[in-house]
C-alpha cells in the first residue's frame, strides 16, 4: 500500500464546495430513439432477438432450501445458478425491449423485476454475514440487509432497469416506481448510509475487487432515483463514501498498476474502477475526468494488455484463469478515456473477433456493461488495428517479472503468499512457446465453502507441490505418497521471497531471489533460484539448494511429457519433450517421474480440455538447471 491517497475525494469535495447539482447518469431511455435506433443495424437486429428467444419461458424458481444448500453441503453452484439465471434473462429483456420499443417484451421483465424484488435477500449464501470471514448466517434476512457484490449487483439492475424503462413504465401508474425505490432504499441505499460493511475502507487496511464492484453498483442503484425518492443529501453522502472507498481501493496498488488478483479479476477490479469514475463523471457532469489522466489509473487499465500472450491466453497468477474472457467496451472506454492507445486498439481488435453471441455478453448479468457496449460497437468496429504487442515489463509492487521474444512468454513472480485470491507459488514461472501453454499454473477450482475458509490450502491447485516450484520430502521411502510427507510454501506475508533482483535488456531478462522464507523449514537454509530468458535462444531456471531434505522440484504442463530415450540425447542427461512444443533439459536431476493430473472440475475444464500433467524432478545434490527450449 502506497497510504491513502485522494484520487477522487479532492475532485468530489471540489465538486460540493463550488454548490453545483448532482444529475442523472446520461444514459439512453427508451424513448431516446435517436440513440437506440442509431445503433448498428445488424447489432440491433440481434438484440430483439436475443430477447424473442427469452421471451415466455418460465422463470427459475429459487426455494428456502436451494439457498440452505450452501450451508449444508458447501455447494455454491446449485442456488447461484438459478440466482444468475434470472438476472441475466432480466438483462437481455432489457435490451431487447429498448432496441424494439414496441413493448412486447414488457410483460416478461415485470415478471422478472417483481420476482427478484420478493427475493428474501439478494445476498448469496456464501457471503451472508456483515462481518468480514465472519460466521455465515444459513437462512436469508429480509430486516437486516447485506450488502454483498450481488446484492449491489441486483441493486443496479433493478435501478437501471427501472430507470431506462421508466417512460413506458409510468404509463402504468405509479406503483412500478413505488416498488422499486421502496426496495432500492431497503436494500442498497440506508445499509450504505447507516453501516460500515468491511469493503468500504478505511484507510488503512488493504481492499481488493469487492469495493470498486460494489461501489460502482450502490452508484448506480442509487443515483439512478429521482430527488423525490432520494434526496440530494442522501445522493451527497453516497458520492462522498464512494468516492473514499474507490481511493481506499487505489491505495492497495502500486503505481505500476499490477492487479495481484490476477487478469482475471482484472474484470471486477480494474474494470470496476474504472466504473465507478465513469458513473461519477456522468453525474458530475464530467468533474472528475482529470482522474483519469493519473499514472496510477492509466497503469491499472493498461495491466491487461501486458498480461496477454496470445490466442486468448494470459498470464495467471492466484484465482486467476489463463483463459478469463473476451474483452469489451469497458476496457476500450478505459483505454479512450486514459489515453492508452494500446488498450483501446487490444480491446476492440478483440472484440472484432468475437461471435454476435459473444458480443452481446449472453453470461453478463450486469446491464450497465450491455449498455455501454452497444453504444459503444460501431466506434469499435471503426478502431485501429492493435499493432503495439506487449513488450518485458516489471511489476514492482508485486515483484513480478514478463519477458517475451519471438517465440517464448516468461513470467516469473517473487512476492509474497498474502496476495489476495493467493496461491502459494512465490518463486513460480510460467511458460508459453509459440502462444501455447508449456509450463503452466493450473489456476482454481470452481468456488466452494472451502475456497475460502481455514481449509483453502488443502485445496491441490492451492499448494506450491502443484506449482513449478521445489518440494522437500520428509521421509524419502514416502515420494509419491500423502501431501503430509512433503515440506511445502505456507500462506502468509512472512512467507515470501527476499533478496530479489531483477535485470531486463534487450538481450535477456533475469530474475534472482532466495526462497527459504517461503518455507521456514529450519533443514532449507537455502533454496536460491534464477530465472533467465536469453532472447531467441532459451529460458534457463537454475536452482541452489542448502538443506539436509531430498528435494523434488514439480513442472505443470498441459501437453502430455515425454523422458526422452537414451538415445535422444545425446549429452545423456535427463530430458523431457512437452508434446509438440519443446525439450526442457535438466542438469543435476536424479529422478524423473511424470504424473497425470486429471481436469474433472468443469472450471478447470473450460480452460484444460484434457488432462495436465505434473513432472516431478529429484534433485541429485545441491544445483539443478532446467533449460527450456
Amino acid at each position: 500500500m502506497s497510504g491513502h491517497n485522494t484520487l477522487l475525494e479532492d475532485g468530489v469535495l471540489q465538486f460540493l464546495s463550488d454548490g453545483k447539482k448532482l444529475k442523472l447518469p446520461d444514459f439512453p431511455v427508451i424513448t431516446d430513439r435517436e440513440a437506440w435506433d442509431g445503433l448498428d443495424d445488424d447489432l440491433r437486429n440481434a438484440l430483439i432477438e436475443d430477447g424473442s428467444a427469452l421471451a415466455g419461458r418460465d422463470w427459475p424458481m429459487l426455494l428456502l432450501t436451494d439457498y440452505m444448500d450452501f450451508g449444508r453441503t458447501g455447494n455454491r453452484v446449485r442456488f447461484e445458478n438459478k440466482f444468475f439465471e434470472r438476472r441475466i434473462r432480466l438483462t437481455r429483456l432489457v435490451m431487447a425491449e429498448c432496441a424494439e420499443n414496441q413493448g412486447r417484451f414488457l410483460d416478461d421483465i415485470l415478471n422478472g423485476m417483481y420476482l427478484i424484488m420478493d427475493e428474501t435477500s439478494w445476498c448469496l449464501p456464501a457471503h451472508n454475514t456483515h462481518i468480514r470471514d465472519g460466521k455465515l448466517r444459513e437462512l436469508p434476512d429480509s430486516e437486516n440487509p447485506v450488502v454483498d457484490l450481488f446484492a449491489a449487483e441486483t441493486g443496479a439492475l433493478i435501478g437501471l432497469s427501472e430507470f431506462l424503462l421508466r417512460p413506458v413504465l409510468e404509463e402504468k401508474g405509479e406503483a412500478i416506481a413505488e416498488r422499486v425505490n421502496a426496495v432500492l432504499r431497503k436494500r442498497i441505499l440506508m445499509p450504505y448510509l447507516t453501516e460500515h460493511f468491511w469493503w468500504m475502507g478505511d484507510g488503512v487496511t488493504p481492499m481488493m475487487n469487492w469495493t470498486p464492484w460494489i461501489t460502482q453498483n450502490v452508484l448506480l442503484a442509487v443515483m439512478t432515483r429521482t430527488g423525490e425518492t432520494v434526496s440530494e443529501d442522501e445522493k451527497c453522502r453516497v458520492l462522498r463514501q464512494a468516492a473514499f472507498s474507490a481511493d481506499c481501493f487505489v491505495d492497495s496498488y502500486g503505481e505500476d498498476g499490477c492487479c495481484d488478483e490476477g487478469a482475471q479479476y482484472y474484470s471486477h477490479a480494474g474494470l470496476c474502477l474504472f466504473g465507478c469514475m465513469d458513473i461519477l463523471s456522468r453525474i458530475t457532469g464530467g468533474a472528475l475526468d482529470g482522474c483519469f489522466s493519473r499514472p496510477i489509473v492509466k497503469n491499472i487499465g493498461a495491466y491487461i494488455v501486458r498480461m496477454y500472450v496470445g490466442d486468448g491466453y494470459y498470464i495467471n497468477f492466484a484465482d486467476c484463469s489463463a483463459r478469463p474472457g473476451n474483452r469489451s467496451a469497458r476496457e476500450y472506454l478505459f483505454g479512450v478515456r486514459t489515453g492508452c492507445e494500446a488498450l483501446r486498439n487490444f480491446a476492440a481488435e478483440n472484440y472484432r473477433t468475437q461471435t454476435w453471441q459473444e458480443r452481446l455478453l449472453p453470461d453478463e448479468q450486469n446491464l450497465y456493461y450491455h449498455v455501454l457496449q452497444a453504444f459503444a460497437h460501431k466506434e469499435m468496429m471503426e478502431c485501429p488495428a492493435f499493432t503495439e504487442k506487449p513488450g518485458d515489463f516489471w511489476f514492482e509492487s508485486t515483484k513480478t517479472m514478463l519477458a517475451r521474444d519471438n517465440r517464448f512468454t516468461l513470467a516469473a513472480k517473487a512476492g509474497n503468499n498474502a496476495e489476495s485470491h493467493n496461491h502459494n507459488d512465490t518463486g513460480s514461472f510460467i511458460v508459453y512457446k509459440d502462444e501455447r501453454p508449456m509450463i503452466i499454473d493450473l489456476g482454481v477450482e470452481t468456488y466452494t465453502r472451502q475456497t475460502f475458509s481455514d481449509r483453502r490450502y488443502e485445496i491441490w491447485t492451492m499448494q506450491s507441490q502443484y506449482h513449478n516450484l521445489p518440494s522437500f520430502l520428509t521421509d524419502e521411502k514416502a515420494a509419491g505418497e500423502a501431501s503430509g510427507h512433503w515440506i511445502q510454501q505456507h500462506d502468509g506475508a512472512q512467507y515470501r521471497a527476499s533478496e530479489v533482483e531483477h535485470r531486463m535488456t534487450g538481450s535477456e531478462a533475469v530474475l534472482e531471489m532466495e526462497l527459504a522464507d517461503a518455507y521456514q523449514q529450519p533443514d532449507v537454509r537455502s533454496y536460491k533460484r534464477r530465472i533467465q530468458l536469453s532472447k531467441n535462444r532459451n529460458i534457463v531456471v537454475e536452482d541452489r539448494y542448502e538443506g539436509d531434505l531430498p528435494c523434488f522440484v514439480s513442472l505443470m504442463t498441459y501437453e502430455k511429457p515425454e523422458v526422452l530415450s537414451e538415445k535422444e540425447k545425446p549429452d545423456g542427461l535427463p530430458a523431457v519433450r512437452i508434446g509438440g512444443l519443446g525439450i526442457v533439459r535438466l542438469t543435476g536431476a536424479s529422478s524423473v517421474r511424470l504424473e497425470e493430473c486429471k481436469i474433472e472440475d468443469a472450471r478447470l475444464g473450460a480452460v484444460w480440455k484434457h488432462s495436465c500433467w505434473r513432472i516431478l524432478i529429484g534433485m541429485e545434490r545441491d544445483r539443478l538447471q532446467i533449460a527450456i527450449e
